[in-house]
């Protein structure tokens, strides 16, 4: 899903403690502690905080390429745009709410949510997204325009 050798490395290589990150993402060092442990689950806004910070693309936190940045990369996550995306996507691919729900095994009212921007996509059904349907994470939730298709 997201590579905690890559957090980690980052990390380190900017010489940052994990008190340091915490207070970055304005959360306790036992929280940030848990998830860089794999203990827990790095939720999605703080997973684009940190590569927002560190101008690292949020494909190449989830080993969906090995390119650390794109031009003209936008901040935050664009909730509207992601759901205009993720609409397209499964045009595109001639799927109903309800096909894309049962391909993410998740409820078809949650697609219907995200496509309204209603909620941001998280991490699981983001990087399954990605992954079966070879699409930048960062194409979806509206950081870059480029690239949509992963190589």
């Amino acid at each position: 899903m997201y590579s905690i050798e890559r957090i980690k490395e980052i990390r380190t290589t900017n010489n940052l403690k994990q008190e340091d990150m915490a207070k970055i993402l304005n959360i306790s060092r036992s929280t940030y502690s848990m998830w860089e442990s794999n203990n827990d689950i790095f939720p999605i806004k703080r997973l684009i905080t940190f590569c927002d910070y560190f101008n690292v693309s949020l494909d190449y936190i989830c080993n969906l390429t090995d390119k650390k940045q794109y031009k003209n990369s936008k901040k935050g996550i664009d909730t509207i745009l992601s759901g205009q995306r993720l609409k397209e996507l499964r045009k595109s691919n001639n799927l109903t709410q309800v096909n894309l729900a049962q391909d993410l095994n998740i409820a078809p009212t949650i697609i219907v949510e995200y496509e309204h921007g209603k909620y941001i996509v998280s991490i699981h059904v983001l990087y399954a997204l990605c992954k079966k349907y070879n699409i930048s994470a960062d194409y979806l939730l509206g950081k870059t325009n480029n690239p949509k298709i992963l190589k």
